[in-house]
């Protein structure tokens, strides 16, 4: 019998993600462009809140003004110094192109992931395509890297840090890791990489791209104008950035490259790019750890009244302790 092609998911999960499906079309320009004043009326933005709401408080940090480069700060008000804490360095998904740590879905998620695993979260507000192609959404995150290196004693234990990214954010959080694990840092030391359904891909069409067709979020169509918004002119899907497995990919053999938590959903048309990608960290001598929730879509996890979401967060808790004990 042939493998469902079609997940079973709530009606308000349905809805939900068939409107921001409409609206991300609608904001996409066919001349590679983003129609920014449309999105952003249907995005509303949430400031940061020093009052303790559910027991984190949110502050926002600049890092270089000059590009908008911040970062949202989720601080645990239960503990008793926020500087014992592990800090999770988190990059939003999107397309590289839509969306803010202010965003409200974000924000809720980093205050829920705060709050669960007793860490501090950064979450980063990286430039966006296509204004600003790759390099720039990579750049931007290792320089708050560098930034908490230089700053971060106060705000959480850089000794125990954790890179963290959904979909495009986890793709960047992966590039992240390969240029901390280049570079000679102080302060930070990467413990860990939580990989939220990350999005890679390539010039070939894998099984899971063409039978899972009913993905509101990453059809194919939506996937390839993020990739040629978001790579240099004149490049292609394998390039190194997307086809992280392929032919051009970074070789990290011989990188202390951090152990890999990758979170995969069974309705994901993107889950065979990740177990390449899981298959490839193997390869090349690294220790990854995989947890599917077969019933679940692309970005699940943003949606807490999903029951697979307390189970999701209690195994990332489950990781980020481990690797803590273990450093």
């Amino acid at each position: 019998m042939a493998a469902p092609t079609k997940p079973t998911i709530p009606w308000k999960l349905r809805v939900m993600t068939s409107l921001l499906s409409l609206l991300l079309k609608a904001s996409r320009r066919s001349n590679g462009t983003v129609n920014r004043r449309l999105f952003n009326l249907f995005d509303p933005q949430l400031p940061p809140n020093p009052n303790s709401i559910d027991g984190v408080t949110t502050s926002d940090v600049t890092v270089d003004a000059t590009r908008n480069l911040w970062f949202r700060l989720f601080s645990p008000t239960t503990s008793a110094s926020a500087a014992t804490l592990p800090v999770v360095v988190f990059f939003h998904g999107g397309g590289f192109a839509f969306l803010s740590p202010a965003s409200t879905r974000y924000d809720a998620f980093c205050r829920s992931l705060c709050r669960s695993i007793n860490a501090v979260i950064i979450s980063v507000n990286y430039r966006l395509a296509p204004e600003h192609r790759y390099p720039s959404q990579n750049d931007d995150g290792f320089d708050v890297v560098k930034y908490l290196d230089e700053n971060g004693a106060t705000l959480g234990n850089v000794g125990k840090c954790f890179l963290a990214g959904d979909s495009s954010g986890g793709n960047t959080a992966h590039h992240v890791a390969i240029r901390v694990c280049k570079e000679r840092l102080r302060f930070v030391r990467v413990i860990g990489l939580v990989s939220i359904e990350p999005f890679f891909g390539g010039q070939e069409r894998v099984e899971s791209e063409i039978r899972i067709t009913q993905d509101p979020l990453v059809s194919l169509d939506a996937t390839d104008w993020y990739w040629k918004a978001f790579l240099p002119n004149g490049s292609d899907r394998d390039h190194e950035v997307v086809n992280v497995s392929g032919p051009n990919a970074v070789d990290i053999s011989g990188l202390n490259y951090p152990k890999t938590l990758l979170v995969v959903a069974g309705f994901d048309p993107l889950k065979d790019w990740q177990r390449r990608y899981s298959e490839w960290l193997r390869k090349s001598g690294k220790d990854v750890e995989i947890i599917e929730y077969p019933k679940m879509i692309h970005g699940f996890h943003l949606f807490p009244f999903l029951p697979d979401v307390s189970e999701f967060l209690s195994h990332v808790n489950h990781f980020i302790v481990k690797q803590v004990a273990g450093s």
